[in-house]
């Protein structure tokens, strides 16, 4: 367990010691900004990378799978090795290894190569953004200063996606898609000589214990197998002997790490949490919901550019109305109707109207106007995204002791990525086989693709409201501390 000791400024009270816990968190936020820069960067450039490099429809989701997968499967591995490592330590190191692969993405000329550089990039974010949120609980442990810390990461996470696409596009537009990941290099390199100097070099040496290895390989595994075997059902048969031969594999693993986690003294998911109703409830919800929201990113982007010819650039000026939004409410609005209604009705509503931009979405005309039928769907996802990301986190941690918090936002985070990798595999399949049985029937190459992501966007959709029915009857709920003004990170 971490003590005052190992950060010196947690411990005092005078404006030096606080500066320095906010200079600190500045620094932890520009390393998890460029985290999700690189999440949401590659989005714009898609077409550009299919193009360039031969991809097909389906397989072209394994440049964004790739990196999902081995961030959300090391996410957990990432914060035990930085309890027993250093955070500062392994911050450190996950940023090199995050910059290194991005120049290793940068330079790449075949498709394998580009997606073995996105898997190292994904383990390298899993480190940063796993010790970040350790650095930021273990440097705000008051509830106030720690919600207000939250809030930045949330901004920074939210505010991020909106400057990726734009970035993404510009760069791509005026340069060529393999500046999206060089640009990561100099930002890197920022970033690591301000976190030597600025961020506390102690840690505890109370995290003792056997690494679970073995679990997070297996269930990384199992992960990527399930997705491997859902991005090419289309090609090889979705009843074929390969693909069920994945998929069973892939549900004896996961079975397999589930009995790993019940017996090894160090677990790396405690199967304990996940009893927890709220705890459990949030995951849930989080799986749904990246699955939903994955579908926003992923492919509207392919829709505004193959089906309404946008250009990289236009496709970034698009999605920033929607970012904004998103960005907004995570900095200060959603933590106010946190603490007037609890996380309960924000994080319902919130998915709900989300879902409603997404059916807006699954419209997908093929002479769609951006103003009537682009916007309004957008607006809806930004204010929706916006209002329900605190409220999931928060949700999280209600019912675990504060020196859990940092955990439970991991196991939350975790699955938030790997719902995202699932499901984005699961909606880019579907909407290439309703495109195909479209071109098959006479339909247009391009209606047929409107075609394909109306039916994706549908199940997205679809995704979305289940969370937010799902969070509305099922998170517990518990008046907020009207005495002290927070939320104490329970509020339901």
């Amino acid at each position: 367990m971490q003590t005052a000791s190992d950060h010196p400024s947690s411990s005092a009270s005078g404006p030096g010691a606080r500066d320095h816990r906010w200079h600190a968190l500045i620094v932890v936020c520009l390393g998890v900004l460029m985290i999700v820069l690189d999440t949401t960067v590659v989005n714009v450039a898609l077409p550009s990378i299919k193009t360039d490099l031969g991809f097909s429809e389906a397989a072209l989701a394994w440049v964004i799978n790739a990196y999902m997968l081995t961030f959300g499967g090391f996410l957990l591995l990432g914060g035990r090795l930085g309890d027993l490592f250093g955070h500062r330590r392994l911050f450190l190191l996950g940023l090199v290894l995050f910059t290194v692969a991005s120049l290793a993405c940068g330079l790449a000329g075949s498709q394998t190569f580009l997606v073995v550089a996105r898997a190292v990039q994904g383990l390298g974010g899993a480190v940063v953004m796993a010790v970040a949120l350790s650095l930021i609980m273990t440097l705000f442990t008051e509830p106030g200063e720690r919600a207000k810390a939250m809030g930045v990461y949330s901004f920074v996470c939210a505010g991020g996606g909106s400057v990726g696409l734009l970035l993404g596009g510009v760069l791509t537009d005026l340069l060529s898609w393999h500046w999206i990941f060089l640009i990561n290099i100099p930002i890197g390199i920022a970033v690591f000589v301000a976190s030597t100097r600025l961020l506390p070099g102690r840690h505890a040496a109370g995290g003792k214990g056997p690494l679970d290895v073995v679990g997070a390989l297996t269930v990384t595994t199992a992960l990527m197998l399930a997705v491997y075997a859902v991005v090419n059902g289309n090609e090889v048969g979705w009843g074929s002997g390969t693909t069920l031969a994945m998929l069973a594999v892939a549900a004896a693993l996961l079975a397999a790490f589930f009995v790993i986690e019940s017996r090894v003294r160090a677990p790396l998911m405690p199967l304990a949490m996940l009893r927890l109703r709220n705890v459990a409830t949030a995951n849930v919800v989080g799986v749904l919901w990246s699955a939903a929201m994955f579908a926003w990113f992923f492919l509207s982007a392919l829709y505004l550019q193959l089906v309404l010819g946008y250009s990289p650039m236009q496709v970034g000026l698009a999605f920033l109305p929607g970012n904004l939004i998103m960005a907004a409410f995570s900095l200060g609005l959603s933590a106010r109707l946190v603490m007037r209604f609890g996380v309960r009705l924000p994080l319902a509503a919130g998915l709900l109207l989300a879902a409603v931009g997404l059916a807006l979405f699954a419209r997908a005309p093929v002479d769609g106007h951006y103003v009537a039928d682009v916007l309004p769907a957008m607006l809806l996802l930004g204010i929706g995204a916006g209002m329900a990301f605190n409220p999931m986190l928060l949700a999280a941690m209600s019912d675990v002791e504060p020196d859990q918090a940092g955990l439970a936002s991991g196991v939350v985070n975790t699955s938030f990525m790997m719902g995202g990798a699932l499901g984005l595999a699961v909606l880019a399949s579907a909407a290439a086989a309703s495109s195909e049985g479209q071109l098959a029937a006479g339909a247009e190459r391009v209606a047929a693709l409107a075609g394909g992501y109306g039916t994706a966007f549908l199940a997205g959709a679809c995704f979305a409201a289940v969370a937010g029915i799902a969070g509305g009857l099922l998170l517990r709920t518990r008046t907020p501390d009207r005495e002290s003004g927070e939320p104490a990170l329970a509020a339901s």
